[in-house]
């Protein structure tokens, strides 16, 4: 059973996180969760990564632990029920998913009985690839990724943070959505538009 969960801002909502509850069958008390961190240069003490934790805490988990798959073995990995993919750099979160083989582990571990949940950045790298970020914020790609072929997890191309105009400004004032029709025509592709409130939730049957 694969359950993945797709968010622009984590358990942004008490909508979110009821959905992410229904995927649950079990005692979430003896859960294990990991908070992968390594998209953003604050690592675990990005606010972001910290407010996921308590939301944890507050939903009744008590084995949550950060990794970072720069530093940290990605075998971690495997011991958790829970994945959750924090925001930050896509390219970053990238390189490093692939460059320490977490990006096979959490292949795996989705076509297993564990969650998976993407966050921004989180949410992208489980698709089939990041070419979006390269077409919107190529400025971002510091650690000059030339591959931006992604996980696979999902067949979806998302565009998290879709309401949010003031983080992505174009120089020739097109809109958001503009420029998202401009690359699904280039790139021959639908993007599936994803506000801070929204969230693509996917349960299906699998086998490895």
């Amino acid at each position: 059973m694969s359950s993945v969960l797709l968010t622009s801002c984590g358990f942004n909502t008490e909508d979110i996180k009821n959905q992410f509850l229904d995927f649950i069958d079990r005692d979430i008390s003896q859960l294990k969760v990991a908070i992968i961190t390594t998209g953003s240069p604050m690592k675990e003490n990005n606010r972001y990564a910290q407010r996921a934790m308590q939301d944890f805490k507050d939903m009744g988990f008590q084995n949550i632990e950060f990794v970072d798959i720069e530093f940290d073995d990605p075998q971690i990995l495997l011991h958790r029920d829970v994945i959750y993919i924090n925001g930050g750099n896509p390219f970053t979160l990238l390189y490093y998913a692939k460059k320490s083989g977490a990006d096979a582990i959490i292949k795996t571990l989705a076509s297993q009985n564990v969650i998976i949940i993407g966050v921004s950045a989180g949410a992208l790298i489980l698709g089939p690839n990041i070419n979006i970020v390269g077409y919107f914020t190529p400025e971002m790609n510091t650690m000059d990724v030339t591959d931006f072929r992604a996980l696979c997890v999902t067949d979806k191309f998302i565009f998290p943070h879709y309401d949010r105009e003031d983080i992505f400004r174009d120089s020739t004032n097109r809109t958001i959505e503009e420029r998202i029709v401009e690359f699904e025509s280039n790139e021959n592709c639908k993007v599936t538009r994803l506000r801070d409130d929204e969230y693509i939730s996917i349960l299906t049957n699998q086998t490895q």
